[in-house]
C-alpha cells in the first residue's frame, strides 16, 4: 500500500504554519548565507524518509520567508491565499491533471470554463469576451497583446503566426508615465521591442492625459497601435479615463488595452466600480488572482472583447489530439502554455467561497484599511502624505531635520522591516523617494494597522 503519511504531516504542518501567520514577523530573519549553509548539502545516493524531509525543509528555511501571506504586508500588492483556495490548489496537485485539452482532464477544462464565466461577471467585463486562466498579470499581458496583435496585422495584411515579424510595419504601444514593467516585457516577448513603447503624460491626478494621448496618435494615424491604460497606478491607484481614452484610441482605429493587475478589482464592488467608468470598452484586459481574489501563486486572468481574435493569435492542434465532439474546450487555445495546473479549479472554489458579497468586501475593507492607515501615518511627527489612499494604495514619506528627505525616508522604511511588525516597500514617485502603503488581504483588521502605525511611531522615535 503506497504510503501517504508524509502528506497528512505535510498538511498539518502548513495549516500550523497559516495559523501562526499573523504573529510571525513579517520580514525574512536568516541572511543569503545562513540559508545556503543548511540547504546546500550533498545530493544524498540513497533517498532520504520523506517525512524527515519535510521537517528539516520547514526548519532550514522558515525564517528565510517573508510573511506576504499575513496580514501586516503593506509592500507590493500581494493578497493572501484564503482556505477555501488553499485547500483546492492541494487538491489539484493530488488529482495531478494537465489541464490542457478537454480530453485530457474533462472536469479541469468545465470548471476553467465556469469560472472565466464567473470572473467576466464579477469584474463587469463584456459576457461574450474570450478568457484565458495563466500564471500572472505578466503572461496575461502576453495573452491579450498577443491577440492585438494577431487583429492589428491581420487588418494590413499580414499573417504573424504564419511569417512572423519579418516586413511587417512595426506597431506603435502608447502608455502613461506610469506603466508597468511586466506590460514592457510582455511586449519584448511579443517581438514589438521595449523601442516600440511610447510614454504619454500624466495629468495632475496620476492619470493618463488626454491632449497628450490624442497628439500622440496624430503623430503618426496609419500605424498599428496599441493604447494601454491603466486601471490602478502601482503607486498612487489613480485609473485612467476609459471613455475619453477608447473615444480616441478606436476613432484611430488602435487597440486599448487595461492594465488591472489589482485595479480591475474595484468593477467588484457597487460601492467602488464608478472608479472605473468606462473600462468595459477597451479590447483587452489583463488582471491577477493572487492580489484580490486572494489565491494562490500563479493565477492571472487575460480576457479579449473578439474571441477570434484571441483564438486566432494562440489556437494550435497536433495529431495525437482525440477529435473535439464539440463539446468542452480546450484551454490551449487560450493562454501561451501546454503543460500546465488546472488552476480553473482554484478559481472556481475561491468565487464559490466568496461569491460576490465576499469578493466586494474583500475590496471594500482593504480600501478602508488603506486609507486609516495613510491617514494614521501623516499624522505622525514627521511623517508627511504625498498620495492620499485611493484604491488601496498610498504614499508618504519621512521628513529629515537636515532637508535630507530621500535618504532619511529609506532609512525608516527598512528600520520598520528590520523591526518586525510590519513590511513596507519604498519606491521613487515624482522624483522623491516614498514608502508605499498597499492592503490587499483578507487577514488585515484594524487591529493590525493599531499594531503597525504603534510601530512606526517607535521606530521613528528611535531613529529620528
Amino acid at each position: 500500500m503506497l504510503d501517504t503519511t508524509v502528506l497528512r504531516h505535510a498538511a498539518d504542518r502548513a495549516a500550523r504554519h497559516y495559523e501562526d501567520l499573523d504573529h510571525l514577523p513579517v520580514a525574512a530573519r536568516a541572511s543569503y548565507p545562513e540559508l545556503l549553509g543548511r540547504l546546500d548539502r550533498p545530493l544524498p545516493d540513497r533517498g532520504v524518509d520523506p517525512v524527515r524531509v519535510i521537517d528539516e525543509l520547514i526548519d532550514d528555511t522558515l525564517d528565510g520567508f517573508v510573511g506576504a501571506g499575513g496580514p501586516r504586508f503593506f509592500g507590493w500588492v500581494i493578497g493572501g491565499s484564503t482556505p477555501g483556495a488553499i485547500a483546492a490548489d492541494w487538491l489539484m496537485s493530488a488529482w495531478d491533471q494537465n489541464a490542457a485539452i478537454y480530453q485530457c482532464s474533462p472536469a479541469a477544462a468545465v470548471a476553467e470554463e465556469v469560472a472565466g464565466a464567473w470572473l467576466k461577471d464579477v469584474l463587469g467585463l463584456p459576457s461574450d469576451a474570450s478568457f484565458g486562466l495563466v500564471t500572472g498579470c505578466q503572461m496575461a499581458h502576453f495573452t491579450a497583446l498577443a491577440a492585438a496583435r494577431h487583429s492589428l496585422y491581420r487588418d494590413r495584411g499580414v499573417d504573424v503566426e504564419r511569417d512572423g515579424l519579418f516586413g511587417a510595419p512595426r506597431v506603435r504601444v502608447i502608455t502613461g508615465d506610469h506603466r508597468h514593467e511586466s506590460l514592457i516585457r510582455a511586449i519584448r516577448y511579443l517581438g514589438f521591442g521595449a523601442g516600440s513603447v511610447q510614454q504619454v503624460r500624466l495629468d495632475d491626478d496620476g492619470r493618463m492625459n488626454m491632449v497628450a494621448l490624442e497628439e500622440a496618435l496624430a503623430a503618426d494615424p496609419g500605424a498599428p497601435t496599441i493604447v494601454c491604460l491603466m486601471a490602478g497606478d502601482l503607486n498612487t491607484g489613480a485609473a485612467d479615463p476609459f471613455h475619453a481614452a477608447c473615444d480616441l484610441a478606436h476613432a484611430r482605429g488602435a487597440w486599448v488595452h487595461v492594465d488591472g493587475a489589482f485595479g480591475l478589482w474595484m468593477n467588484a464592488s457597487p460601492a467602488r466600480r464608478s472608479m472605473l467608468d468606462g473600462v468595459e470598452r477597451a479590447d483587452s484586459w489583463a488582471t491577477d488572482g493572487h492580489k484580490w481574489l486572494q489565491l494562490p501563486y500563479d493565477n492571472g486572468f487575460a480576457f479579449v472583447r473578439n474571441a477570434a481574435m484571441h483564438h486566432a493569435a494562440l489556437a494550435m492542434t497536433a495529431g495525437y489530439f482525440i477529435p473535439p465532439d464539440g463539446s468542452g474546450r480546450d484551454q490551449v487555445n487560450w493562454n501561451p502554455e501546454w503543460s500546465r495546473r488546472a488552476r480553473g479549479v482554484v478559481a472556481y472554489a475561491a468565487l464559490r467561497c466568496l461569491g460576490r458579497e465576499g469578493v466586494a468586501r474583500l475590496v471594500d475593507e482593504a480600501c478602508r484599511l488603506t486609507e486609516r492607515l495613510v491617514e494614521g501615518l501623516g499624522r505622525l511627527p514627521g511623517c508627511e502624505v504625498m498620495a492620499p489612499a485611493r484604491m488601496n494604495q498610498g504614499l508618504v514619506r519621512f521628513v529629515a531635520p537636515d532637508g535630507a528627505h530621500d535618504a532619511f525616508t529609506d532609512r525608516v522604511t527598512d528600520a520598520i522591516r528590520e523591526e518586525g511588525t510590519a513590511w513596507f516597500g519604498a519606491s521613487t514617485w515624482r522624483g522623491l523617494r516614498v514608502m508605499r502603503i498597499s492592503v490587499c488581504n483578507h487577514r488585515t483588521t484594524d487591529a493590525d494597522v493599531d499594531r503597525t502605525l504603534d510601530a512606526v511611531e517607535r521606530v521613528l522615535a528611535r531613529v529620528s
